[in-house]
């Protein structure tokens, strides 16, 4: 009697993803010893390729037969003039077609070495096929973008570290070398370092979200506009509530202090602007034209003119004096959420929900520009109070721009948030708030996220109400405030004891990753 024994041995089971990763690694193995090693010479290939060479440099002249170097042949005809040279004691198919040999320099006579008319050996024609410079079709394929390797290659190397024609000598001298090319790889500049910021005072008082912040020309103290329809004037050293301005029947959604008069501005959901007198404390003007909610307002640093954004896809500019409504801006096709007013053109800039950015000529009150390149809605502009540039921010990216044309810089990405505010400082410190409560501070020359912050909400309430609807720069740029979802004002300074040990700059330059629009 046969027994069949079988065994049965249990199989342990892998998910696909740790079998693909095992696959990878089995064939990083296998091909890392040859990684990045040049390919061997091939003989065969290295004939085909100089015969065909041969073939498309030299062909009108290859058929030529090659002379004995030792025989002496007698030449018929003058030393002038395209001729024929017989060969005595030759065939007629053994007949040379062109110039007759000629003196190497002016008043030099032919000797009996110099007048043959020798045909180079095919040694000779390989050597001089190599050592030839490219032919014009070849330079022109080369001259195309860098590739990867060239661009890791030269990364950080100066853009231009020698004469612009000097790769061009160099091929015309003969050489092959293709790296001498006069393209430059791109280069990526380094990031320069900014100490982070830590967080320096809390400010309670509203009872309400804090929906808008204002630094007064002074210094002295700040104004900020709440959900709880009251306007509040805090001192900006000690953090104490100074005034309290109420008049506002919704929540006030921007507030501007005027640096030409004691004024203060402000609008909100209620569809009012108003202005106040700080000497009276009292509103003395009233601007009426918005058909719906006020969101955002500026003030021309130039001249006595106001600028209001609203939820009727509109633009107005308002003569201060008069309360006239010079201009609407209208094109938006809905809400405008920032609106941002220079002296130089163009004056007024526009962000709206309908994901573009307008650029306005004020005395025509028509667009300039249109740019288009957001794919979410734009709720903040920031113009660079040194540069003349400015940047948009969305919830699918941060985009910076020159003026006046609004000509597309980088992009800033990695605050995957809705980002309500921007602000900048001189030092090219780009901070930018979102709805989720979360603070990036960014190099605005480079784009280098060099912080992210998220601060602690206050005591009683929710985390869910961490977010942060404004903030701005104090006019020392040693302050950063914000206005926040839990009904503080956040107070934020640099960190006097970082320094570039402390706090290194971890930069990894993305320049294969930036995306074009």
């Amino acid at each position: 009697m046969t027994f069949n024994l079988c065994f049965f041995q249990d199989v342990q089971k892998h998910s696909v993803h740790t079998l693909v990763f095992r696959s990878l690694k089995r064939t990083h193995d296998m091909f890392v010893s040859d990684h990045a090693k040049p390919i061997a010479l091939d003989d065969h290939s290295h004939k085909v390729k100089m015969s065909s060479k041969l073939k498309a440099d030299y062909g009108a002249v290859l058929h030529m037969p090659v002379l004995k170097e030792g025989k002496d042949r007698p030449i018929h005809g003058g030393l002038h003039g395209h001729q024929t040279i017989c060969l005595l004691g030759d065939d007629p198919e053994y007949l040379v077609t062109g110039t007759h040999a000629y003196p190497s320099g002016p008043g030099v006579a032919l000797t009996a070495e110099t007048k043959l008319h020798r045909m180079p050996s095919e040694a000779g024609v390989h050597s001089m096929a190599l050592t030839l410079p490219p032919s014009q079709a070849r330079l022109d394929a080369g001259r195309t973008a860098a590739s990867v390797g060239d661009i890791h290659r030269h990364a950080g190397i100066a853009e231009r570290s020698q004469p612009p024609m000097s790769s061009l000598v160099h091929m015309e001298a003969g050489g092959t070398k293709t790296s001498a090319l006069v393209r430059k790889a791109p280069t990526m500049p380094k990031p320069a370092w900014h100490p982070p910021w830590k967080l320096f005072r809390v400010i309670s008082g509203h009872l309400g979200w804090v929906r808008s912040i204002a630094v007064e020309p002074g210094n002295q103290w700040f104004v900020t506009g709440s959900a709880d329809r009251t306007i509040k004037i805090w001192d900006l050293a000690s953090g104490k509530l100074k005034l309290s301005l109420t008049g506002h029947i919704s929540t006030v959604r921007g507030v501007a202090v005027s640096s030409r008069s004691p004024y203060l501005f402000s609008c909100g959901e209620d569809k009012q602007v108003k202005c106040w007198d700080l000497e009276y404390n009292k509103v003395i003007r009233h601007y009426h034209g918005h058909l719906s909610a006020v969101y955002g307002l500026d003030l021309h640093p130039t001249i006595d003119v106001l600028v209001t954004c609203s939820r009727d896809a509109t633009a107005r500019v308002w003569d201060i004096r008069s309360k006239a409504n010079v201009h609407t801006l209208s094109g938006h096709t809905n809400t405008v959420a920032t609106v941002k007013c220079q002296a130089a053109e163009p004056q007024i800039i526009t962000g709206s929900h309908d994901s573009t950015i307008r650029l306005w000529d004020l005395v025509a009150g028509k667009t300039r520009a249109t740019l288009t390149n957001h794919k979410k809605s734009v709720r903040a502009v920031v113009l660079h109070p040194r540069q003349y540039t400015f940047a948009s921010g969305s919830a699918d990216n941060i985009k910076q721009w020159t003026f006046p044309d609004g000509n597309f810089i980088q992009n800033l990405s990695g605050h995957n948030a809705i980002i309500n505010t921007l602000a900048v400082n001189s030092d090219g410190v780009l901070v930018s708030g979102a709805d989720n409560g979360t603070i990036h501070m960014w190099d605005w020359r480079t784009g280098y996220n060099f912080q992210r912050i998220h601060a602690a909400v206050q005591p009683g309430s929710l985390d869910s109400e961490s977010g942060i609807f404004a903030c701005m720069f104090d006019h020392s740029e040693s302050r950063l405030i914000t206005a926040e979802a839990d009904k503080t004002i956040k107070v934020y300074r640099e960190d006097d004891t970082a320094t570039e040990e402390s706090h290194p700059v971890n930069w990894k330059p993305e320049i294969l990753k930036r995306k074009r629009f």
